[in-house]
């Protein structure tokens, strides 16, 4: 286990500032979609397709929102 240090929050910090904060929306779905598939392939059992589970949340954003549906 890693216990936190005021050296690690200081790396936490430059690397959000610095790599993450650098990424753009594309590019942080796509590290999202691989960690999912590793995940899946290391614990067959993992839930199934994130795009099918976040479905319903991206249904409810657009009703609170006010947005249409896109086709």
């Amino acid at each position: 286990m890693i216990h936190e240090s005021q050296r690690l929050r200081a790396l936490e910090r430059q690397y959000t500032a610095n790599v993450l904060a650098a990424r753009s929306y594309e590019e942080a779905l796509a590290v999202f979609a691989a960690l999912w598939r590793h995940a899946r392939r290391i614990r067959p059992d993992f839930p199934g397709d994130w795009r099918e589970d976040v479905q319903a949340d991206i249904e409810m954003a657009r009703v609170l929102n006010g947005l249409q549906r896109t086709p």
